[in-house]
């Protein structure tokens, strides 16, 4: 134990010397200078996609924050008008919204069929109080103001679901891409273990490094790839589930005003 105590001095001063350097940021682009061309072009690509998957990402949020914030204001004017025609004058402000393109799509349904009847005119207003017996505007088919706002919705959900399969596809394919690039980088080391005749690892672990990182850069793009893609996809679930619910309120006033 004494023996032991007297070198662990002199063993703590040559562990600087003789241990394995940690990775740093320096070494890591050592070895993807050193690698090759077919390396270095799998990790432009990853770089190209992950530079992609964050700027649909960041283009997305700050959308769905406008179009929530939007839509917010829109059912807060539409709940207080008495006219269709006070809350068609405010969509264009309020373009970024999904709920305006549902209004959109149902007001024109319902000024359609009203004004094919001679003895109406557009529809005036959504309040029964503001219809008579003898001038309420009558529908034709509620089941066509139905068809626009399903169809409306379509184009909506589509519009906000718009290059999610990017960020999907980059999640799927990234990984392979960097393991392409590591199978083809542990070749190389192979072959030059053939070429040199020698097993050692001081031969053999700089390429191995070296196709490793690649697996590593597929990695870092595909992870948050897969994050960005679940939370987009839950952020238009719940503008589909709002676009759902004013669908139903704007069709409860069209068959209690209009039919």
């Amino acid at each position: 134990m004494r023996t032991l105590g007297s070198l662990s001095p002199a063993l703590l001063l040559q562990a600087p010397g003789g241990a394995v350097p940690n990775g740093s940021s320096g070494e890591i682009l050592g070895l993807i200078a050193r690698s090759s061309g077919i390396s270095k072009g799998v990790l432009l690509s990853l770089i190209l996609l992950s530079i992609f998957s964050w700027s649909i990402f960041l283009f997305k949020w700050w959308l769905f924050r406008r179009a929530g914030r939007q839509s917010t204001q829109f059912l807060d004017v539409f709940r207080r008008s008495t006219r269709f025609s006070e809350v068609q004058a405010v969509c264009p402000s309020l373009s970024e919204s999904p709920l305006v393109g549902l209004f959109r799509a149902g007001y024109a349904e319902l000024t359609t069929q009203l004004r094919q009847n001679p003895s109406t005119g557009p529809p005036p207003a959504h309040d029964a109080e503001s219809a008579t017996a003898t001038t309420r505007p009558t529908l034709k088919s509620l089941t066509a103001v139905d068809r626009a706002l399903t169809r409306a919705s379509v184009v909506e959900v589509g519009r906000l679901e718009a290059w999610l399969t990017v960020l999907a596809t980059t999640a799927s394919i990234s990984p392979f891409i960097g393991l392409f690039g590591t199978v083809w980088g542990i070749m190389g080391a192979f072959e030059g273990i053939g070429q040199t005749g020698s097993t050692n690892l001081g031969v053999v672990a700089p390429g191995i490094a070296e196709a490793l990182v690649t697996t590593a850069a597929g990695l870092a793009a595909a992870i948050p790839a897969v994050l960005f893609y679940n939370y987009l996809v839950q952020k238009s679930k719940v503008f589909a589930s709002r676009m759902d619910d004013f669908a139903m309120e704007f069709l409860n006033i069209a068959e209690r005003n209009f039919t």
